[in-house]
């Protein structure tokens, strides 16, 4: 049997890790805050998630893009 490695997330993903690490909540936890907040668009999110809830500008715009894109399947 063969250690084959999980590929690295990319895109938006890929910051999911400190993002939980830095925060303290799983990512589930931000895409449901996002998914409930009446705010619709992106940047708007993204704002919201920087003033009210203290994230940085990076780790709010990933979790608003993978939440966003998740809903426009």
């Amino acid at each position: 049997m063969t250690n084959t490695p999980t590929p690295a997330a990319k895109g938006p993903a890929s910051y999911f890790p400190s993002i939980e690490k830095k925060h303290g909540q799983p990512i589930s936890h931000w895409k449901e805050l996002i998914r409930s907040s009446p705010l619709t668009k992106h940047m708007e999110l993204v704002a919201w998630l920087k003033e009210e809830h203290g994230l940085g500008h990076g780790h709010a715009n990933a979790l608003v893009k993978h939440t966003l894109d998740e809903g426009a399947e």
